[in-house]
């Protein structure tokens, strides 16, 4: 019954945190699916990330905000699909429900199968921007949570390092805490420019931080 009782306060919390939360309401409002959009849209604003023509991998894309933004970035005159300037390829283990214009590849990113199967649809196609929100279910027990996010992280330079062209971008999900000084490492030995984003529509309890790579080296 402890238990029980405990998990109804947690979710009576979370309701009410969701329903006063700004960023919630103003994504409504928006259209968006989720109010991580505007801590993308935030960092996109800062660097000028995003532009119309541009190929554009979302990792971790469910439940869509990140696509959805960048969807409007790249036709932000509302064009139809048939007509968007530019590609945006998303990626999650979940489904997702469709977004027009963006093509959507369910699988598991730290499969070799998927991975074979996003860069087939990118065509040979080199990457402007690759942006992930990717973050694993985490189990509480820090050394295994530090490894799990360490190896989507790794992945997800990997993948920037093989299809990102030379001047491209990316963009993903850290937490502060044990392993962070190695992101930030492998980041500036990767990149020429590297910036870390703490965005306003990010939790302030929360230890997630965005590390931005800017041009292979």
């Amino acid at each position: 019954m402890k238990v029980r009782t405990k998990s109804k306060k947690v979710n009576k919390a979370w309701l009410h945190q969701q329903a006063t939360d700004p960023w919630v309401r103003l994504a409504h409002k928006e259209g968006y699916r989720a109010r991580a959009v505007y801590k993308l849209k935030e960092i996109d604003e800062r660097l000028r990330l995003l532009r119309p023509g541009q190929v554009v991998v979302d990792l971790g894309s469910t439940p869509g905000a990140w696509s959805q933004y960048v969807r409007h970035r790249l036709a932000p005159q509302g064009a139809a699909a048939g007509a968007l300037d530019g590609c945006v390829v998303a990626l999650d283990l979940l489904p997702m429900e469709p977004i027009e214009g963006v093509m959507f590849l369910q699988g598991d990113f730290r499969e070799e199968e998927t991975l074979a199967r996003l860069a087939q649809a990118l065509g040979g196609r080199a990457v402007d921007v690759v942006v992930s929100d990717m973050a694993p279910n985490l189990s509480g027990v820090a050394s295994v949570d530090t490894a799990r996010i360490a190896h989507l992280v790794e992945l997800a330079v990997d993948f920037a390092v093989q299809h990102l062209a030379r001047d491209g971008a990316l963009v993903t999900k850290v937490f502060h805490g044990a392993g962070y000084a190695q992101w930030v490492a492998l980041f500036r030995q990767r990149f020429r420019t590297v910036k870390v984003f703490k965005p306003k529509a990010s939790r302030e309890q929360s230890a997630e931080t965005y590390l931005v790579g800017l041009g292979l080296r």
